[in-house]
């Protein structure tokens, strides 16, 4: 087991790949600090996504949300930027990575980002 967090995502070659369907991660302890106070921030982040030829290792995704335990971002940063590693390392054909901000202020913030891959429907 790491001991210690990773910004490395591993992959594992899809098991079929001829066939559309969706893999949901459930992801409820995310904790990342407030760029302007330096205080913590928790969020539940749910990601979906429809494999193309790779699927995300589960452990490394877990390693990868807990190497941002310590980092300062924004909300909506940390969420586009989770969604655009996990397309980077999978090139999936359909990804959405759902983020709920705990409340801070009186204020809950859920940011939702997307891809579809350009070519996904289009082939016979």
């Amino acid at each position: 087991m790491s001991s210690k967090p990773s910004q490395k995502l591993d992959v594992f070659d899809n098991p079929n790949p001829e066939r559309d369907y969706e893999i949901e991660f459930d992801c409820p302890e995310f904790t990342c600090l407030c760029p302007l106070t330096g205080q913590p921030d928790f969020a539940h982040f749910r990601i979906s996504y429809v494999p193309n030829e790779k699927c995300v290792e589960l452990k490394s995704l877990k390693i990868y949300l807990w190497s941002y335990r310590n980092e300062g971002a924004f909300h909506e940063k940390v969420t586009n930027q989770i969604l655009d590693d996990l397309v980077a390392a999978v090139q999936p054909r359909m990804m959405e990575v759902k983020g709920e901000w705990f409340v801070r202020g009186g204020i809950t913030t859920w940011v939702t980002v997307s891809h579809v891959d350009e070519n996904w429907g289009t082939q016979d």
